[in-house]
């Protein structure tokens, strides 16, 4: 196994008089279909359990482990928090912006508010926070690991809920990357209403196969934007989040 993320970012902020520090990252973002998740976590001050030497970057951890370190994580770090960003606002702003919507949210949605944010490797210019975005976070800094984690495990049971509602393309199993039994899924079925048409290999098969399983006889296949925030259906997303809430590409998130 790899080596370990630390607590080295941690505690030099901690000796600057920085209590509250939230390590955030992203899962989702190379995906064609499905949401963009982030998590947000704060781990304890001046702890040392024996967990952490079990975490690692969500994509470097079976889905076992990360299902195990789920649940500890939960129960352990002083504050978790998730944002979860669907696939009408990514079409609708892209996924950069997308990506940054659902880190903001993770922070706003931590029960304890942080006094410093370590992001894997991006900026958040509209949160007020003092942060530090960190080239390969994930590999190095565990809060931001532990972050990595909780959002990959949320977005991976969204994506499992999602494989129930719209079989034969196995988002169980690739979780919405671009493998090559999703593609040839794609060009089989069309889109889904959960694909990303902003993105091109999804827009370029709807050049040839304008209609899927679910497209209205009468319609293109078209995903509506939501004027509210394109809000999650009740029974696919915030059941999951209500409990604090197959595996992709192995690289990939």
């Amino acid at each position: 196994m790899s080596r370990p993320p630390n607590l080295g970012h941690e505690n030099e902020l901690r000796s600057l008089g920085y209590e509250l520090i939230a390590g955030i990252d992203e899962v989702g973002r190379g995906a064609l279909a499905g949401p963009v998740v982030a998590g947000a976590v704060i781990l304890p001050l001046l702890a040392d359990l024996p967990w952490f030497e079990l975490v690692r970057d969500s994509k470097d951890l079976n889905s076992r482990k990360r299902e195990s370190l789920f649940e500890v994580i939960k129960k352990e770090a002083v504050a978790v928090g998730i944002g979860i960003v669907s696939h009408q606002v990514i079409d609708s702003v892209n996924i950069l912006k997308a990506t940054k919507l659902a880190m903001i949210q993770a922070v706003e949605r931590l029960p304890r508010k942080p006094n410093f944010l370590l992001i894997d490797r991006l900026g958040l210019s509209q949160c007020p926070v003092p942060q530090m975005g960190i080239t390969r976070g994930d590999k190095t800094c565990l809060s931001i690991a532990c972050a990595s984690i909780i959002a990959k495990v949320t977005r991976d049971r969204i994506m499992e809920d999602l494989d129930q509602i719209y079989p034969g393309y196995g988002f169980a199993r690739h979780k919405g990357y671009g493998t090559r039994r999703h593609m040839s899924c794609l060009r089989e079925l069309g889109p889904s209403p959960v694909h990303r048409l902003y993105f091109s290999p999804v827009r370029n098969v709807t050049g040839v196969q304008s209609r899927s399983p679910w497209a209205s006889p009468n319609s293109e296949v078209r995903v509506a934007h939501d004027p509210e925030g394109a809000q999650r259906p009740e029974g696919i997303f915030q059941g999951r989040l209500a409990h604090e809430s197959g595996d992709e590409p192995s690289r990939s998130r």
